[in-house]
């Protein structure tokens, strides 16, 4: 087989080619999420809180789909590198399987435990009604997204990530055209309300996902996947799982840090609680470009670290940081200049005018400092120390974030509790920057 672009092309535009792709599709789904609050919102500010407190539990699904896909990408990126096509036909292999062991676990917390999540943040019925209606169709028709996640991941580690712009825009079309028809009954539908926005997120996902095994099946000629006659490879699993679990991790604690961040907020009232949702919805458009940087970035360093080409991984490093700084400023400018309007997309009270506008331009602080550390984040992973970056979340949501957000609400007022991300953000930097010097140190030097 000839040369994957991955080890020849020069490396700037190889990072175009790889990321921008991605990070379009990821912009695109950032503006359905938002979309869909900005519809929900019109129901009433209870149930935007209810979407909002959905988020932990979303986030987790999130959480255990991408972090499996990224050890499936490092370690198909790697047998690319090393130019292994069985092992890559393997990976991939057990990778559909650990896609159907993913929904079994959210079809059984869609079925069992959505009302008592609930129950444990509020005794508002209204908030605990809508949330059980939306969150319980989200985790019982989840195969989609998890389907989706898999198959894109396969994609890009072969270097096809243009295809994943397909899915992504393709789902998140289907899911902003379905979100005004199955709310507010439109064309004939029935009015369904936040039933209406969760149904049309998991239509978007299966299209999505549907749309994915297709194109691998058609396109990504270096992956062949054949269930027929196929047996588990724990050793593969296991490897899997080594470089995801982290990353598992580290996206979950986000799910943790949300939570206890609501119980904080709704300690003062419910509008602050809607308005940390809302702030969640729109750093997602900031985010989700850099994280789609990630994405391309990931695979680029992984095959050229099996390739042993020091020049190329170096560049590349160096490059991604860049690229997510300047990112990360962009958003911080909007935040600072802009939040009232920003606010104003969600039907924003007064009441949550005047929490909201301090707490975006204080949470936004915090962004520069968090485009390094997600690039160099990006670097752990490839170089299968993902670990490192769950070291880091662990340290900046649970260790820092959570106990110095609660020590300010004690203050008594709501706008101190918001200074604790910029805190936690610096401690992040500090870890970033040792654990790098320590992967230059005794990886990438050896090259």
């Amino acid at each position: 087989m000839e040369e994957n672009k991955m080890g020849v092309m020069p490396v700037n535009r190889l990072i175009i080619s790889m990321s921008l792709p991605i990070m379009i599709s990821m912009l695109v789904q950032a503006l359905y999420n938002i979309v869909d609050s900005i519809f929900v919102a019109k129901i009433s500010e209870n149930a935007l809180t209810a979407v909002s407190m959905a988020f932990p539990i979303q986030n987790l699904m999130i959480a255990v789909g991408v972090g499996t896909a990224v050890g499936v990408n490092a370690l198909l990126a790697r047998a690319l590198g090393a130019k292994d096509y069985e092992r890559v036909n393997r990976i991939a292999e057990n990778a559909v399987f650990l896609v159907g062991v993913s929904y079994a676990l959210f079809l059984i917390i869609g079925l069992f435990l959505v009302e008592p999540f609930y129950r444990s943040q509020t005794d508002i019925e209204e908030i605990v009604a809508f949330g059980k209606e939306y969150l319980t169709i989200c985790c019982c028709l989840s195969f989609g997204v998890f389907t989706q996640v898999m198959f894109e991941r396969l994609l890009q580690a072969t270097g096809k990530t243009v295809y994943t712009m397909f899915t992504q825009g393709v789902g998140a079309i289907v899911n902003i055209i379905m979100d005004p028809i199955m709310i507010f009954g439109l064309f004939g539908c029935p009015k369904m309300g936040v039933a209406g926005a969760a149904a049309a997120t998991v239509i978007g996902q299966i299209v999505a996902g549907i749309l994915s095994v297709w194109l691998n099946h058609t396109k990504n000629h270096e992956v062949k996947i054949s269930m027929k006659g196929f047996k588990l490879d724990f050793p593969v699993i296991r490897q899997i799982y080594g470089i995801g679990v982290p990353s598992i991790i580290m996206q979950a604690i986000g799910s943790v840090m949300t939570y206890g961040m609501n119980r904080i907020l709704i300690s003062f009232t419910s509008t602050a609680t809607a308005v940390f949702g809302v702030y969640f919805k729109l750093q997602s458009f900031i985010f989700m470009p850099v994280f789609g940087l990630n994405n391309g970035i990931i695979p680029i360093i992984a095959y050229n670290y099996g390739a042993r080409n020091k020049e190329r991984v170096m560049s590349t490093i160096k490059h991604s940081i860049v690229y997510a700084m300047s990112i990360m400023v962009l958003g911080f400018l909007v935040f600072q200049l802009m939040p009232a309007w920003l606010l104003g997309l969600f039907n924003a009270s007064e009441t949550m005018m005047r929490i909201g506008v301090p707490a975006l331009r204080i949470i936004s602080i915090s962004f520069v400092l968090a485009g390094f550390c997600i690039a160099c984040g990006s670097v752990f992973q490839a170089m299968g120390r993902s670990v490192y970056s769950m070291v880091v979340s662990v340290a900046r949501q649970l260790v820092v974030l959570l106990p110095t957000a609660y020590g300010l609400s004690m203050l008594g007022n709501v706008d101190a509790v918001w200074w604790a991300f910029p805190v936690a953000e610096l401690m992040s930097l500090a870890m970033t920057v040792f654990y790098l010097l320590r992967i230059n140190r005794n990886i990438i030097s050896t090259l």
